[in-house]
């Protein structure tokens, strides 16, 4: 993959082209045997950054056992423990490959979009927090518009919009695992994918 992709999660196929990008990544990786790690960011005291805890919630029990997940919204990653995660990873897992997620801010019209980069990911930057870079990848979900009074800006931003992103996100990354190493529990979860897909398809008649 290059270094920097950018899709519109409301095209019918996003969940699809983010499988394919993911899949091509994660096949190298398992078969170098590192640890894959999901590094879902944020916290669910702010509407606007709570997109990395809801897609780690809905990954939670659907991941298989190649993969560990960091970040729920029961445990939430966020600034205040992020560098005492971070730690405990690397002192756990040998050379792990650290897929970091998190919500950011960006222009308008990109709001929605969902960037996907070959490089680590600056949490807390868009409010100016002194936190570590981490993250071999980053997936980071467009969730409202970039400018001043960041923390205003995410406390009001939609909740359609986070969840959208965030159906998309999780969605994109179960089925990249199916496309790699498959798993059990395909049915219920291509079930309410198959839903989405519909609904969509009746919003865009």
């Amino acid at each position: 993959m290059s270094s920097k992709l950018t899709l519109n999660s409301m095209e019918i196929d996003s969940v699809y082209k983010l499988r394919d990008i993911l899949s091509e990544k994660l096949i190298k990786i398992l078969k170098s045997k590192r640890p894959i790690i999901f590094l879902c960011i944020g916290t669910d005291r702010s509407t606007g950054d709570s997109l990395g805890p809801l897609i780690g919630h809905k990954l939670q029990n659907i991941l298989s056992d190649e993969f560990v997940l960091y970040g729920t919204l029961e445990n939430p990653v966020h600034a205040k423990n992020l560098c005492s995660v971070i730690e405990e990873i690397n002192l756990k897992y040998n050379d792990p490959y650290i897929i970091a997620i998190d919500a950011c801010l960006g222009s308008f019209q990109n709001i929605g979009n969902i960037v996907i980069e070959e490089k680590p990911l600056s949490p807390g930057s868009a409010m100016n927090k002194d936190l570590p870079s981490v993250g071999n990848l980053s997936i980071t979900g467009i969730v409202n518009m970039s400018g001043t009074l960041e923390f205003m800006v995410l406390q009001n931003t939609r909740l359609y919009t986070v969840m959208h992103l965030a159906d998309v996100i999780s969605r994109g990354i179960y089925h990249s695992i199916l496309k790699t190493v498959g798993s059990k529990k395909k049915s219920n979860f291509n079930l309410t994918l198959s839903n989405t897909i519909e609904s969509l398809k009746i919003k865009y008649k």
